[in-house]
């Protein structure tokens, strides 16, 4: 494969290409750790962090509360992915480096369906990608293989704001996760054009949508798409950027029934905050889930996992897929009896297998805690920062349903309990802090070393376009409070940031 230079990005020097065939020498970790995503993973060269402020090493002081956006990587991921660059090295002296990777994914695939307790479930692939964005290009190409092809989706303020260009089967940035150099909005090439139809979750005051009109919407889409001879990829976010379940998995559920194998249903779970029933229960009904390591389970940035249910893996194996997808996937990334495996070239995306390896640490101790004390430590975080919330004038919670997910499964777990707190800034005399002045407070609470989730559009109150900031609970932070016992640490660190945040807020 030939290097090919890459544009920067504003500030933003271009992350460096190291994905070849074979390759003798393997980088260092840091370096590794920031390569094979896009350019949102170029470091800032004064800062030496990416576009959502984290850097590829270790930072323990940091109040690191951001986890719907991203995290900085732990001393134990940091630990796990230098280990695995270890053995890269030595096999780089025995065997072609496209080998060595094959064999690493496969020995991954094995670890997630374990941990994420999938292993006795007959027939689950799972194809790796860069990024939660690469998943839903690649979901939608499936789904849409065959026949024209309509999605219906959350709007992009309450997922990511490349998945409406993925979903068409457009290019989403400037550069791909293979290392070339692309026109962002333009049509991947082979891609078939895909209609995205997005529904809004929350109305233009900011407030949710009530679930029965949520639910029409989606129906009214479907079945218009459907009677016009197209397939249908329903997307349901669980969880979106506020902590949303949208659309209603009794409309969505009921939708299936009725339209067949002409309605396919992707999961955006890409923050990650399933419990293990959960998943379960998406894949038994025919769901696709697409999951990454970069949110709850605070790995870095750009891991992607798509969980592809025995019934929609078969009808997919023999299914060719666009030519352009070979500039974000290698063949190893895919199970290896799958047609579009063979059209992919034998490359080597080192940066993707660290990063996903520092998240399986992650989630090896997560996974390794009983359901009663991961729900106790949650509820008591969910309760002090409520009261907070509600005493303090200058910080004001975003409402969001009670995550309702009683049609998929009967037994409730940790998931069913909120892990993002999104929360709105007033000033003192009154009134919401626009957007801009949101971001002001983002970035000086960064700057005082507190890490929340970026500010994301809430519509508008009073007047005034507004924006959350979000404080978040991580896989790694619940194992700090319950294995390592300090919730009340924890706690009293979350309410600190919701502090400062408050402080500032006050003097704008």
């Amino acid at each position: 494969m030939t290097d090919i230079a890459q544009p920067a990005i504003s500030r933003f020097a271009a992350p460096p290409r190291l994905l070849r065939p074979r390759r003798p020498d393997i980088p260092a970790t840091v370096d590794l750790l920031v390569d094979g995503g896009d350019s949102r993973l170029a470091l800032d060269p004064d800062r030496h962090t990416n576009k959502y402020g984290c850097g590829p090493r270790p930072d323990p002081g940091l109040m690191a509360f951001g986890s719907s956006t991203a995290s900085v990587i732990s001393e134990r991921g940091f630990a796990a992915a230098d280990r695995l660059r270890r053995r890269l090295v030595k096999a780089a002296a025995a065997e072609p480096a496209h080998v060595t990777y094959a064999r690493e994914l496969t020995r991954l695939r094995a670890d997630l369906s374990r941990l994420c307790g999938l292993s006795d479930m007959p027939g689950v692939e799972i194809v790796f990608a860069a990024s939660g964005t690469d998943l839903h290009l690649i979901a939608a190409q499936l789904a849409g293989a065959g026949g024209r092809a309509c999605a219906i989706a959350v709007e992009a303020t309450e997922t990511g704001s490349g998945v409406p260009a993925a979903l068409a089967g457009r290019h989403f940035s400037t550069s791909t996760a293979l290392g070339q150099s692309v026109i962002d909005g333009t049509p991947v090439a082979g891609a078939e054009p895909v209609e995205v139809v997005a529904v809004p979750g929350r109305a233009p005051d900011g407030a949710v949508r009530p679930a029965a009109d949520v639910a029409a919407d989606v129906d009214r889409h479907a079945t218009a798409a459907v009677a016009a001879g197209r397939r249908v990829l329903l997307i349901l976010t669980d969880v979106s950027k506020t902590g949303l379940l949208s659309p209603g998995l009794d409309g969505v559920l009921d939708l299936k029934r009725r339209l067949g194998e002409r309605l396919a249903a992707l999961v955006d779970g890409c923050q990650f905050r399933l419990a293990p029933a959960t998943l379960r229960a998406y894949l038994a009904h025919g769901f696709m889930v697409a999951v990454t390591g970069s949110k709850f389970l605070t790995g870095p940035a750009f891991s992607g996992a798509l969980l592809v249910p025995a019934q929609v893996a078969q009808r997919s194996r023999d299914r060719a897929m666009p030519a352009g997808l070979a500039a974000y996937s290698a063949r190893a990334e895919w199970p290896r009896d799958w047609a579009a495996a063979d059209a992919l070239p034998d490359l080597t995306n080192y940066g993707l297998l660290l990063r996903w390896q520092a998240a399986l640490a992650e989630l090896e101790a997560f996974a390794g805690l009983s359901d009663a004390d991961v729900s106790g430590f949650i509820a008591a975080f969910g309760r002090e920062v409520a009261s907070r919330l509600a005493a303090d004038p200058h910080v004001e919670a975003v409402p969001a349903p009670a995550l309702d997910r009683g049609a998929l499964l009967a037994a409730a777990s940790w998931d069913r309990l909120p892990t993002i707190f999104p929360v709105l800034l007033r000033r003192s005399g009154g009134g919401y802090l626009t957007g801009p002045e949101t971001v002001r407070v983002y970035t000086e609470l960064a700057a005082g070393r507190c890490q929340v989730g970026q500010p994301v559009a809430c519509g508008t109150r009073d007047g005034t376009a507004v924006t959350a900031l979000r404080l978040c609970l991580s896989a790694r932070l619940i194992v700090e409070a319950v294995a390592g016992g300090a919730a009340e640490a924890v706690i009293e660190r979350g309410l600190s940031v919701l502090g400062k945040a408050s402080q500032l807020a006050s003097t704008l």
